[in-house]
């Protein structure tokens, strides 16, 4: 486990560094100068010299990058700026926005908190929901349980985000008022309380859950079809084992396995930001600070944002990897 462990670490870093390659290439490499989205239009040849030469746009774009890439992996960061107005960039250094100059990583870590409470909540709720329901139908096959189920999971995947986000806004916050208009300052636990923060999230954790539980849903019912038919489970029923026991303990962890996979894909893929729900409901995660970079041309935001989603995106495949072995047995790490 331990080697297997290393050697995985190993490959995830390499691909960080590839991902952090093309993103930059991709960003700076276009033919627009960015300097020219810093000045915006009334620049002239000595205002974009000098921005060139502030953020280094002058050099190559392989020191750029090496320059860049320093900031993230030295613990002191890297220096910023033109000679003569230097500042240091402490670790790590995604470097600074270009609308404000405030550095990248002071707001991801403000946007972060937001964006792991919504993808935190809304995961707890469509696992539980979607393996459930699936679990049920499956045991129910062709009876009224499993038809509702199957139902109930076709309306959630064909339903739009956007459309169910403001259905529920609409009809819980302006219509019956049951819930307070979204505030951002709600999106603290410790400084509003409990109650407020769940009022706060529990609206945008439904509408993420429909749309992921809907599938968790289907994969379940289907992986659990199939397993309930496989010869060990005859074999374990014909040796006396009770009903709960075959099922939980032999037919839901092998059935289980391809839904680890996407669960941790998936919250993988939220922690970098759940755009369309955070626009919806007015919250200041890494969503809607990835829409606000784009919007405003800002390439070290965006690249900053790339950069993080991607990092939890490349732990979850560890981490699935590792809980294969813990779910199902026949699974052996080498």
């Amino acid at each position: 486990m331990g080697r297997y462990l290393i050697r995985r670490l190993i490959q995830a870093v390499f691909v960080l560094i590839v991902i952090s390659a093309i993103t930059f290439f991709l960003f700076w490499a276009t033919p627009a100068n960015p300097a020219l989205l810093i000045c915006g239009k009334n620049c002239n040849a000595e205002t974009v010299a000098q921005v060139n030469a502030t953020y280094g746009f002058d050099k190559p774009l392989v020191v750029q990058y090496g320059h860049y890439m320093q900031g993230l992996v030295s613990p002191g960061g890297r220096t910023i700026g033109s000679e003569g107005n230097e500042r240091n960039c402490p670790w790590p250094c995604f470097g600074e926005s270009y609308q404000n100059g405030i550095p990248v990583w002071n707001s991801i870590k403000d946007a972060f908190p937001s964006t792991l409470w919504l993808a935190l909540g809304a995961a707890v709720l469509w696992l539980l929901s979607g393996v459930l329901l699936g679990l049920i139908a499956a045991l129910r096959k062709g009876k009224f349980v499993d038809k509702l189920s199957v139902g109930l999971a076709l309306f959630g995947v064909s339903f739009p985000t956007i459309v169910f986000g403001y259905l529920l806004l609409f009809l819980f916050i302006v219509k019956l008022k049951w819930i307070p208009f979204p505030d951002t300052a709600n999106a603290a636990l410790f400084s509003v309380g409990p109650v407020k923060w769940l009022q706060f999230y529990i609206l945008p954790w439904i509408t993420l859950a429909l749309v992921f539980a809907a599938l968790y849903t289907r994969i379940t019912r289907a992986n659990m079809i199939d397993t309930m038919n496989e010869d060990y489970i005859r074999t374990a029923r014909a040796k006396g084992l009770d009903e709960r026991t075959v099922v939980f303990k032999h037919g839901l962890r092998s059935a289980l396995t391809p839904i680890v996979t996407i669960f941790g894909l998936d919250v993988g893929g939220l922690l970098g930001g759940a755009v369309i729900t955070e626009q919806i409901f007015s919250i200041t995660g890494l969503g809607k600070f990835s829409i606000d970079s784009v919007l405003s041309n800002d390439l070290p935001a965006i690249m900053g944002v790339v950069l993080f989603a991607a990092i939890f995106v490349v732990l979850a495949n560890i981490v699935v990897d590792v809980l294969y072995a813990v779910i199902d047995p026949r699974v052996r790490l080498a």
